[in-house]
């Protein structure tokens, strides 16, 4: 063979240089394209591991929350008007709210709170309630030890201890009676008065009469 020859099968056999990189076969996956900050794109808030980002401005929701104090008294509204006035001006108008309060363990109290706002009005009857609160006189079982019976203003009420039939009463004697925690009496309205107020009043009265 001539060196001619030989020399054009020396120079077609010659291997690739290293700083020549190799082509990628058109069959071979693509890699993904990153971000100027590193991270996958096209995936939304998601980063590669599938962990949703959190704002850190934001609190973690799960958290333990501030359980809110328990009232000293259970409160029941048994009456809440509208009351019109009527001056030079115009017509003013403010709400009147009565409230029964009580512990169910012998304290109970009846308010009345008048104020151009029903929340106002409920908070001075709340007030009002509290400095007129007495304490039932009452045996370890939650009964009365008598019957008893009283007239205030137009109600009529009366009272009576009934062993095992529960509480039996109506209007808004029932909630007196509810919120003192009394057990098994019977109540009765004499009176043909439907004035909330009032029966809540004489029922509280009635009470003040039970002695040991």
């Amino acid at each position: 063979m001539s060196e001619e020859n030989k020399q054009q099968e020396a120079t077609t056999d010659t291997p690739v240089s290293e700083k020549e990189a190799p082509k990628t076969s058109p069959d071979a996956p693509a890699a993904d394209a990153t971000s100027a900050e590193g991270a996958p794109r096209g995936r939304g808030r998601r980063g590669g591991d599938g962990e949703k980002r959190r704002n850190p401005r934001r609190p973690r929701r799960g958290g333990r929350r501030d359980e809110r104090a328990r009232p000293e008294f259970d409160q029941k509204i048994i009456s809440i008007r509208r009351v019109t006035r009527v001056m030079a001006g115009g017509r003013r108008f403010s709400f009147s709210v009565s409230m029964v309060i009580g512990d169910k363990k012998g304290k109970v109290g009846v308010g009345i709170g008048k104020a151009g706002d029903t929340q106002l009005a409920i908070e001075k009857a709340i007030r009002d309630a509290k400095k007129n609160m007495i304490t039932v006189t009452m045996d370890k079982d939650h009964h009365i030890p008598h019957d008893v019976a009283i007239k205030y203003a137009s109600s009529e009420v009366m009272i009576l201890p009934a062993p095992g039939r529960g509480l039996v009463a109506g209007s808004s004697v029932r909630t007196v009676l509810e919120l003192a925690g009394v057990k098994d009496v019977t109540a009765k309205l004499l009176s043909r008065s439907k004035n909330k107020l009032n029966n809540a009043r004489a029922a509280v009265e009635a009470l003040k009469l039970l002695k040991s």
